[in-house]
């Protein structure tokens, strides 16, 4: 199988292009930059040209295509001038994809997220659930995405995520290890619920997927039950070993983000076990892996 993999300059699509390597499959990966340093094929392209999307497929010819590439800077897709540019790479650039997916007949994985949603409420939100309501820009340019994938095939996972950290860029974790390494108090807000996704857990179950056809919609975080991002901070520094304290503030309290962000970011999962597919390991596990890997 020979499996065309975009944003490999990024934490997940890095983590697809080694775990499909592990199984023996053919991998090429493509991001913006002119050149990259992978252990396979690079392919350099603008997702936002559709002549340029649907050339490198036609030459390719992947058997799937697994899209992770996206604008996920949240708060700066907020800004008037880069606006139109955000909806570019993840509405037009994941239609012209999914158009160029269409006449290679590959398989499509769309990496989507809970930002589809209001965020509001306590109840998870279900993978098929079409309630609909981003918050904004960047949320509302993945749902664009998510339905230019849907009106458009028929061969697609449309896999929503949150909270994620991988070897590869930058997150949350590195962030926090950075602040609590410099600072003896640190605020986080504990007021907006979710579950972390580690890209090493999340690239197997994707490589898992597109082994089969049993396509549609689903929700994909670690295991281990519903957190704040201020329980998510004491697990980091408890295993890291760092001392500094950490406070709990409400998003009102902490007032920095320009654009809004979810308070329920809880997603259901039950339909990767209902599917056959194995579920990503408690995220405290995950945590303890990652913080090896990058020797914190």
């Amino acid at each position: 199988m020979r499996v065309f993999v975009t944003g490999v300059a990024g934490q997940l699509g890095h983590d697809v292009v080694n775990e499909l390597i592990s199984r023996g499959y053919e991998a090429v990966g493509s991001d913006i930059l002119p050149e990259y340093d992978l252990s396979v094929r690079y392919v350099s392209l603008d997702i936002t040209d559709r002549a340029a999307v649907e050339q490198t497929i036609e030459e390719i010819k992947p058997d799937a295509i697994v899209h992770c590439a996206a604008w996920t800077a949240v708060d700066a897709a907020e800004d008037e001038d880069k606006k139109d540019k955000v909806r570019a790479i993840n509405t037009d650039g994941t239609k012209h994809l999914a158009e160029a997916a269409k006449k290679a007949d590959a398989k499509f994985v769309y990496i989507s997220t809970d930002y589809v949603f209001d965020g509001q409420g306590t109840k998870p939100w279900e993978p098929d659930c079409r309630d609909y309501a981003p918050l904004n820009v960047y949320g509302q340019t993945k749902l664009e995405g998510e339905l230019a994938v849907a009106n458009t095939l028929e061969k697609y996972f449309i896999v929503r995520i949150a909270w994620v950290f991988g070897r590869n860029g930058k997150n949350f974790i590195k962030t926090m290890l950075q602040v609590g390494k410099n600072h003896p108090q640190v605020r986080v807000v504990n007021d907006q619920i979710g579950t972390p996704t580690y890209t090493f857990d999340l690239a197997r179950l994707l490589v898992d997927m597109i082994e089969t056809e049993k396509y549609g919609y689903y929700h994909a975080t670690n295991e281990g039950g519903y957190i704040s991002w201020y329980d998510f901070t004491v697990e980091i520094y408890r295993q890291a070993g760092l001392t500094a304290e950490v406070i709990p503030v409400t998003t009102k309290e902490y007032g920095l983000s320009r654009a809004a962000r979810p308070f329920n970011s809880r997603l259901d999962k039950s339909k990767l076990r209902e599917n056959g597919f194995t579920p990503l390991p408690d995220w405290k596990d995950a945590l303890r892996r990652y913080l090896q890997e990058i020797e914190a």
